[in-house]
């Protein structure tokens, strides 16, 4: 999922003068905190491990800069059109406890690492227990993009994890966006947009012999909400997938899709996201 940012949506956020720290997570590019849950303590376990040093393979994609000057943040909001909060917290009143009990007690200063985030969002999340390795880190400014990776040498970097920070000051939490795309991507559904069961799903894939999965999930759910039947056969040179998957039990404002491929070297050996919203 490479996230675009159309300029006639940066500029409309600019003129209304959002900003990261006064959104609420929860909507698309119209939505305000009033359509929000009620905040609460955020349940994200710790990590079950910690990030070794990160040993770069090779480079990754990024996402296209705006095209268009941002909010004087320098970030579009999260809960616009193009950026919503995935996980671990739904909304900024979420982020905010978090930080209140942070600044009281030093409660779960992984927060404050995006490598262990990137981690404890595959792991714990996601449930891809066979991804813990750190394979790249970036930071420039709120924005960071990490690259994680299934255990052993002879897996490549599965994903490239981009994380924003949700709120304002040093100690605002890092929150996850989406993902960095260059072999294997998820452009359907369309970032940002309503999500309905069953759900078409689709991008791209490059590579040899692929079996594609597809799951949606959502934070305030230890199960997946819909899982595709296993699996859908892939491969060549930036060839099209489609997969359908019904779900049901949606109460969260964000869901995550999420499709991976493996079976070479681990089961997962490469994954996509891309967010969707519910109401």
């Amino acid at each position: 999922m490479n996230i675009q940012l159309p300029f006639r949506l940066l500029a409309a956020a600019t003129v209304a003068g959002l900003m990261l720290t006064a959104c609420s997570g929860s909507g698309g590019s119209t939505r305000t905190s009033g359509s929000s849950p009620a905040a609460s303590a955020p349940t994200a376990p710790e990590p079950t491990g910690t990030a070794p040093t990160p040993t770069p393979k090779g480079t990754s994609s990024t996402t296209k800069a705006p095209s268009a000057t941002p909010s004087p943040s320098g970030t579009p909001p999260l809960g616009s059109w193009s950026l919503q909060p995935v996980w671990p917290f739904t909304t900024l009143a979420q982020a905010q406890v978090w930080e209140r009990a942070y600044r009281s007690g030093g409660h779960q200063p992984w927060h404050l690492d995006p490598a262990r985030t990137a981690l404890s969002f595959t792991r714990d999340y996601l449930d891809f227990t066979g991804i813990d390795r750190i394979t790249s880190r970036a930071v420039s400014g709120r924005h960071a993009r990490i690259g994680v990776a299934p255990t052993g040498s002879e897996g490549g970097t599965a994903a490239v994890i981009h994380l924003v920070r949700f709120g304002g000051g040093q100690n605002a939490p890092w929150e996850v966006v989406g993902t960095d795309d260059t072999t294997f991507s998820l452009t359907t559904p369309a970032y940002g947009t309503l999500a309905r069961s069953p759900l078409e799903t689709g991008g791209q894939i490059s590579g040899v012999d692929e079996s594609i999965r597809v799951q949606v999930r959502q934070p305030s759910s230890t199960a997946p909400l819909g899982t595709s039947p296993c699996c859908t056969s892939a491969g060549g040179d930036k060839q099209p997938w489609h997969v359908t998957v019904p779900f049901n039990g949606a109460r969260d404002p964000v869901l995550t899709v999420v499709a991976s491929t493996g079976g070479h070297v681990s089961d997962v050996e490469r994954f996509t996201i891309t967010a969707v919203r519910t109401h």
